[in-house]
């Protein structure tokens, strides 16, 4: 049974679908089945890993109004062992498109229970709001992974996004739990940088990842060449941190 992990965080900029991407592909290249599911309406997960669907293909907005299983919405990747369920510019009209719908929140959820036993780990990139379309992907996964930019702004959000969690957890998905937290965009030689990561840690313990990602130029050009950074630039800087954090994550399995 595969484990859903979705990649959340309502603040943008904080490098949540970086993240989702690159761990995905590094743990996809260990030899592990990954599925990544793009229901970011920018649809930059699905670009990233060389999936650019043409119009009246399906995608994750068919899955969700029950136009397409999630089977006739999934597309082989750049990388062996990763499939991906793209996302277009028609998902930004799903929450009104699912106001009405009986069960909405539960609508994912559904449709990857078809599917779970196919994959060892199934990845969410969520937009940055707390939408229906984050309701969706909380109410379907085991887990989440908080990427936290070290900056004052990133963390002020932190706290609105635990007590969605907590909703979450209570009236919709009781399993719900935080499979850990990235420091992301880490520049050590700001003081501020360094008392927000303390501040996380505080807060978070031992759910926060040893591994940190930096600034790297080569992690913000990799998307525009529709490849992760393992296949971009291996020896980047960026690409060396992501390989230890999917490392430190598969030893947390």
């Amino acid at each position: 049974m595969g484990k859903v992990i979705s990649v959340t965080n309502q603040k943008g900029g904080v490098g949540k679908t970086t993240t989702c991407v690159n761990l995905a592909s590094y743990i996809a290249d260990s030899g592990r089945k990954v599925l990544l599911i793009d229901i970011d309406p920018q649809g930059n997960a699905c670009t990233s890993v060389g999936v650019d669907i043409e119009k009246g293909q399906n995608s994750i907005y068919e899955v969700l109004l029950g136009e397409s299983t999630i089977e006739e919405a999934t597309y082989p990747s750049v990388l062996r062992n990763l499939d991906v369920v793209p996302s277009t510019a028609d998902l930004a009209g799903a929450e009104i498109d699912l106001v009405y719908v009986e069960n909405r929140e539960n609508i994912l959820k559904e449709a990857l229970s078809v599917i779970k036993d196919k994959y060892d780990f199934i990845f969410i990139d969520c937009p940055p709001t707390l939408g229906l379309l984050t309701v969706n992907a909380l109410t379907a996964s085991d887990s989440i992974i908080v990427p936290i930019q070290c900056e004052y702004f990133p963390l002020i959000g932190v706290g609105q996004l635990m007590n969605t969690v907590r909703l979450i957890k209570m009236h919709l998905n009781p399993e719900i739990e935080i499979e850990g937290v990235v420091l992301t965009m880490k520049d050590n030689r700001s003081n501020l940088v360094n008392q927000v990561a303390d501040e996380i840690k505080k807060y978070f313990g031992e759910k926060v990842y040893s591994t940190c990602i930096p600034r790297n130029v080569r992690l913000a050009e990799s998307p525009s060449h529709g490849k992760p950074i393992l296949l971009y630039d291996s020896k980047s800087k960026g690409a060396i941190a992501y390989k230890a954090l999917s490392e430190e994550f598969i030893k947390r399995q």
